[in-house]
């Protein structure tokens, strides 16, 4: 391990145009070293892409929104199409032009790879990359900055098979490396600063890698895997709404149609035959009884990821 870790942010800058080449404006005016990792925030990267626009944000949110994770009032958290879950898709007018937005890169990965390639070739000097952003926690008030691009960088190393000072083994500890960089980075370069551009010296060097390596995209939880998909009155509105199919932002589980009908609690005098299309057959003077059970019955199968189909039929007796 390394004993400090400093974490220094890059001077003079200024305001990065279209077409700029953030490599060159970064080695006019920092000494880099092999090892170091530049944090260089997703603002000025965008803005060197010539993504600022003056569309129109409503616009704009829903082409960069894959779906929507919650809603409340005028606030709409997305998955965007990076698998990112934010604020108005990470969509900023801070710290630009008035009048102007700043979409996220359509490849932050992508962008943090040619962002270290051309240092290395202006520079000779190997370092990794991390494309940084702002985003809220679950649970938690205030942001913090995220990598949402690294390269060079492992971003989540896994403490599995290890023990601790105990000897008791670690099971699911796992820091997320590229994500500290990037909090550190904020935290050293100040929201308001106008410095974009932090160089970080001193890391471990088996957190660094000697090619690309996965990139920020490892950080992203699988979507079937997320128990925190949906916001929770979301969640409740898409499970009475879509009549038993597969809604994304339910964690997928391997619970039986059996299981379900017997959560869901079936009414007294009505039968149920489970089979690839579940029946259910009723009395008319059980009719309301088993229309309440058949709602139950498709809002469990949404919520857990089961698209199920239900015939009922009403008897006369």
């Amino acid at each position: 391990m390394a004993d400090t870790v400093t974490f220094t942010p890059v001077d003079g800058i200024g305001e990065v145009q279209p077409g700029d080449d953030l490599a060159a404006v970064i080695a006019d005016r920092v000494e880099l070293a092999d090892g170091d990792v530049v944090v260089v925030t997703s603002k000025v990267v965008s803005k060197s892409l010539g993504l600022a626009t003056t569309r129109a944000k409503d616009d704009l949110l829903t082409e960069q929104t894959d779906r929507v994770v919650a809603r409340r009032d005028q606030t709409l958290i997305v998955r965007t199409h990076h698998g990112l879950t934010m604020a108005a898709a990470g969509i900023d007018g801070s710290n630009t032009a008035p009048g102007t937005l700043l979409p996220l890169p359509a490849d932050p990965d992508g962008e943090a790879r040619r962002l270290r390639s051309r240092l290395r070739d202006l520079t000779g000097r190997t370092v990794g990359v991390v494309v940084s952003d702002t985003a809220g926690r679950a649970w938690r008030n205030g942001q913090t900055d995220i990598a949402i691009g690294c390269a060079g960088l492992v971003p989540v190393e896994s403490f599995a098979g290890r023990e601790d000072a105990h000897g008791q083994p670690l099971v699911v500890t796992a820091p997320a490396v590229a994500d500290e960089v990037a909090g550190g980075a904020e935290l050293a370069s100040g929201k308001l600063g106008g410095r974009p551009v932090v160089v970080v010296r001193g890391l471990a060097s088996h957190l660094l890698t000697a090619d690309d390596g996965p990139g920020a995209a490892a950080i992203v939880r699988e979507e079937n895997g997320d128990l925190f998909g949906l916001g929770a009155r979301d969640a409740v509105v898409e499970a009475l709404a879509d009549s038993g199919s597969v809604v994304r932002g339910f964690p997928a589980t391997d619970v039986e149609a059996a299981a379900l009908v017997h959560l869901a609690g079936v009414p007294d005098g009505v039968d149920v035959t489970i089979g690839e299309v579940v029946l259910v057959e009723s009395p008319a003077r059980r009719a309301v009884e088993a229309g309440m059970f058949v709602q139950r019955l498709l809002a469990l199968a949404t919520a857990h990821g089961r698209a199920t189909k239900v015939d009922v039929r009403v008897t006369g007796a």
